[in-house]
């Protein structure tokens, strides 16, 4: 169940909000942000994915920022994330490199932001790391979808995916339209028109499982990123029922979320990779988590008292 839209309108204008997003960096992992942002430096982001191999999970790690509008701050953005390709290549952990490219630069230009992204997937297919381009907002989807056509298509760069929104009326069309691409299928966390996008749950609901199975059928290899076990449920079912490996899937889910289900999940055989974010830049993150369900501002109440 997600908020009641006025308040869940407050937390996705906050996490927009560049004055608090700066203070927050002077703040640390503050009002329950550490509980779902694996610390502020690479070095403790790594030793929280060590754990989480520990108990069978994979993860994707995501140096946090988005919306940057200086180069010198993409460029810094760009080498923070050749930094982690190095210290996952350099500790053996099994994890991917997850990315915003607005904060590479894609909105100041794009010929730029494909230049900081092509360093980017260079290293990282020399080392053999998998690199996911995180959906943004729908103003940033039809650059997005561009870029990975051209870093997979003219630069024949595979180890490069990218996410769909199921909420966006769109959704069908691209994941046909990306057959093949490892794709991470979610129902969608930012504040969109209903002009563009589905505005019901049970709606969305009904989509992400439409695309999920478009994907599946499709051969394609498909990151189910939900915590809604009756999705997660439907998703173990279909799959059974159409005689797909458990090789051509996995769960995906937010670090410091749904522990227990991800363990149930490992322990049926089913790959579980956690999204490992990390960084002073946490603010933006924090609020969207609070702003997708109401369970999550209990995490800001324990942090705000330091329980």
């Amino acid at each position: 169940m997600v908020l009641e839209q006025p308040l869940r309108s407050v937390f996705m204008q906050l996490a927009k909000n560049k004055s608090l997003n700066k203070a927050a960096k002077k703040w640390g992992l503050k009002f329950g942000a550490s509980q779902v942002v694996a610390g502020a430096t690479l070095e403790d982001a790594i030793k929280n994915v060590q754990l989480l191999n520990e108990k069978g999970v994979a993860c994707t790690l995501d140096h946090l920022g988005e919306f940057v509008t200086e180069r010198e701050e993409a460029i810094e953005s760009t080498e923070a994330c050749l930094a982690v390709l190095r210290a996952i290549h350099e500790t053996g952990v099994e994890c991917n490199l997850s990315l915003k490219m607005t904060q590479l630069g894609l909105d100041i230009d794009e010929s730029f932001c494909l230049y900081n992204m092509k360093r980017i997937c260079e290293v990282a297919q020399a080392f053999t790391i998998f690199i996911r381009i995180d959906m943004e907002d729908y103003s940033h989807c039809e650059q997005t979808l561009r870029i990975l056509s051209i870093l997979r298509n003219e630069h024949q760069f595979d180890n490069v995916g990218t996410v769909i929104q199921a909420y966006l009326h769109r959704a069908e069309d691209d994941v046909n339209s990306l057959k093949g691409v490892p794709l991470r299928l979610v129902k969608g966390a930012y504040k969109e028109s209903e002009t563009v996008a589905y505005q019901d749950k049970a709606t969305i609901d009904k989509n992400y499982l439409n695309i999920i199975k478009i994907h599946l059928n499709n051969g394609s290899y498909t990151a189910i990123a939900s915590h809604d076990h009756t999705i997660i449920e439907k998703v173990k079912a279909f799959a059974i029922e159409q005689n797909i490996s458990k090789d051509q899937f996995e769960f995906q889910m937010l670090y410091g979320f749904r522990e227990q289900l991800q363990k149930e999940l490992i322990d049926e055989g089913y790959k579980v990779r956690s999204y490992v974010p990390f960084g002073t830049d946490w603010f933006g993150y924090f609020m969207r988590r609070l702003a997708e369900r109401p369970q999550n501002i209990a995490f800001a109440v324990r942090g705000f008292f330091g329980k």
